[in-house]
């Protein structure tokens, strides 16, 4: 454990030490670079330069650091239980972000990006979630600093977890499922699908749609973006103190990953060791029905559906693939944060996939051992642990292991419950609609 003196007083921004330049965003419709200019219907200005900054440490505001009090630092636990279960010479450990009062590491976005907004005089944001962990992050933030929220929450997962709706209502936080009659971009896909299942590239155009309608409204993204990266590397540079007071150093760190914005923010404070010599794998595990990084190509694409965001260059499967409705909606994205997928195309970063059966029987395993019951999107993390400390064990090596434990899964058993009924089946996402995407990407 670490006093609240830890909490970090700057966020790390990789930017300053990639060893080349971040790929520019485009302008959606004329595919050129992006201007400040191009962002201010979306973002306030202060985000923005934190979107293109390339200074090494960013000031959190102190507003932020006092909130961030409520429950940071987050703990680190040494997972005995799953060592011993696992019968390996490796030590595991993991960083525990479901004790955020949302649940997940969401909220150390959250609070910034609220709090910049409100500073720049926006009354209401408009955001998208999957599996409603940033939409509760993000109605919980604007309840702190008095703003309107309205979350267009993926139908899949909509239905399937009613009580997250519930969670984001009690913030105060109107919550639609997508696609949906409100926006045009949501009225197209249902003409064309009544049944569509949605995506988050769907919702992100419905909330985007949203916000660039109003004034008094802005747009708030919970993961792939820049400067939400940067926010959650508090994540890292915490664990990095907290080990260092046990004398430990991992040889290997693991997050899951959909947009990517826990996972780097557990890697990128380490990769800048990486960066200086020292010698550390970082592991982005993701499921294998949405299987960005492993399965992806290195591409400029839009961000949602309706090609309204910003182009960037990242690891994607296509704006317009649909994932199948598996049980972690936090990671049904078809691409991935741009510093995430640079780094990874460049070697610095691995990547792993996982079907969704092994990782709830990766989940189980660690409940029964240590307690906790992971959020679906975090056990892929879990599963990419087991399998380092099976490595380890084949080898004879007594490997240091830590990873991300971004979220509880509370919310989530009725997926353990049909994982445990024997109901819960992999879903292989169609190769078919994989390839025809691949082929309307944007010719850059």
């Amino acid at each position: 454990m670490l006093d609240e003196k830890s909490i970090p007083t700057a966020w790390y921004n990789v930017q300053a030490d990639m060893p080349n330049p971040a790929e520019p965003a485009l302008h959606p419709g004329t595919l050129q670079p992006l201007g400040p200019a191009d962002l201010t219907p979306l973002f306030p200005m202060e985000l923005i330069k934190q979107e293109v900054s390339t200074e090494r440490w960013v000031e959190i505001p102190e507003e932020v650091r006092e909130l961030y009090k409520q429950w940071r630092p987050t703990p680190v636990y040494r997972a005995t239980g799953l060592e011993k279960l696992l019968d390996t010479p490796a030590k595991i450990y993991y960083k525990y972000e479901g004790t955020s009062p949302a649940g997940s590491h969401k909220l150390n976005t959250a609070l910034p990006q609220a709090y910049y907004n409100k500073a720049a005089g926006i009354k209401r944001l408009a955001t998208e979630t999957g599996a409603g962990q940033w939409g509760s992050a993000l109605s919980l933030a604007c309840t702190f600093f008095g703003l309107e929220c309205v979350v267009y929450m993926v139908k899949v997962s909509y239905n399937q977890k009613p009580y997250r709706k519930a969670f984001m209502q009690v913030y105060g936080a109107e919550v639609i499922p997508s696609p949906s009659m409100r926006t045009a971009s949501g009225r197209q896909v249902l003409e064309l699908n009544p049944d569509s299942p949605g995506s988050l590239g769907i919702a992100i155009s419905e909330a985007v749609e949203d916000a660039v309608s109003r004034e008094d409204t802005n747009y708030a993204l919970g993961s792939v973006l820049n400067h939400v990266i940067l926010h959650q590397t508090v994540i890292g540079l915490e664990a990095k103190a907290q080990l260092a007071m046990v004398d430990e150093y991992p040889d290997v760190v693991l997050g899951c990953c959909g947009g990517g914005s826990n996972f780097a923010g557990i890697a990128f404070p380490f990769l800048a060791d990486r960066f200086q010599g020292k010698k550390v794998r970082l592991v982005a595990v993701e499921p294998d029905a949405c299987p960005t990084l492993t399965k992806g190509v290195y591409a400029y694409d839009y961000g949602d559906l309706a090609k309204l965001t910003p182009v960037a260059k990242m690891y994607t499967l296509g704006h317009d693939f649909i994932p199948p409705g598996f049980h972690s909606g936090g990671l049904r994205y078809h691409g991935d944060s741009p510093l995430v997928s640079q780094l990874y195309h460049e070697g610095f970063l691995e990547a792993q996939a996982y079907g969704q059966r092994t990782i709830f029987e990766a989940a189980l395993a660690f409940a029964r051992s240590e307690g906790i019951i992971p959020a679906p999107e975090s056990a892929h993390a879990i599963a990419g642990a087991i399998a380092e400390a099976k490595a380890a064990k084949e080898a004879g090596e007594a490997r240091t292991i830590l990873f991300c434990l971004s979220g509880h899964g509370i919310f989530d058993l009725g997926a353990y419950e049909a994982y445990l009924s024997g109901g819960l089946k992999d879903v292989p996402y169609s190769e078919e609609a994989l390839a025809k995407s691949l082929n309307n990407l944007p010719k850059v």
